[in-house]
């Protein structure tokens, strides 16, 4: 465009301002500047619709989970083996029970007990049968303790009885087994 075009039509402008007045070509203005700032920020809203379509997407993805290492039947039973408890110690544990039994608040009458050999595991178990008196909570949290203290026993059997109704204390009858290697961490 050269300058003789330019300034005709810049000529122009200024006598449509004059004729329409100045109110109305600022709202022309304002008009096309609206329109193209719409037009700019379509384009961007899409955009920025599309990104957030794709984030939901990564979101509701679950995470990569690492695989663990396969374990090996042999590790599995080395640390069976390793979680037993020493055969000579099992009159220990009983103690343990008489003690967890006091702390709880029970009454331990006279138990059972009885040793044995599994020979398909190769290990030694000492079975315990324990008459308590006591509360229903209380005895519930001396089973807990005991197999919290006796990492190698098992809660095989508990039974409760009451006398009468009203009567708060209730005897139970509490089975646990101990397992137990002659060594530990040393299968038979």
């Amino acid at each position: 465009m050269n300058a003789p075009a330019f300034s005709a039509l810049l000529l122009r402008a200024r006598l449509a301002v004059v004729a329409r007045g100045p109110l109305l070509c600022g709202a022309c203005v304002l008009l096309v500047a609206a329109a193209a700032a719409v037009a700019w920020l379509l384009p961007q809203a899409a955009l920025q619709s599309k990104n957030h379509a794709v984030a939901l997407g990564l979101a509701r993805m679950p995470a990569p989970v690492d695989k663990p290492a396969p374990v090996i039947a042999n590790e599995n039973l080395a640390l069976f083996y390793a979680t037993l408890g020493e055969k000579r110690y099992a009159e220990q544990q009983v103690k343990t029970l008489f003690g967890i039994a006091a702390k709880s608040g029970l009454s331990l009458s006279q138990g059972d007990y009885k040793g044995g050999f599994d020979r398909n595991a190769r290990l030694h178990t000492y079975q315990v049968t324990l008459p308590v008196k006591g509360s229903y909570n209380a005895i519930w949290k001396f089973t807990m303790l005991s197999l919290r203290a006796i990492p190698f026993a098992s809660l095989d059997e508990i039974s409760f009885k009451r006398d009468s109704i009203g009567e708060p204390a209730l005897e139970a009858r509490v089975r646990m087994t101990f397992y137990l290697a002659d060594q530990p961490g040393v299968a038979q």
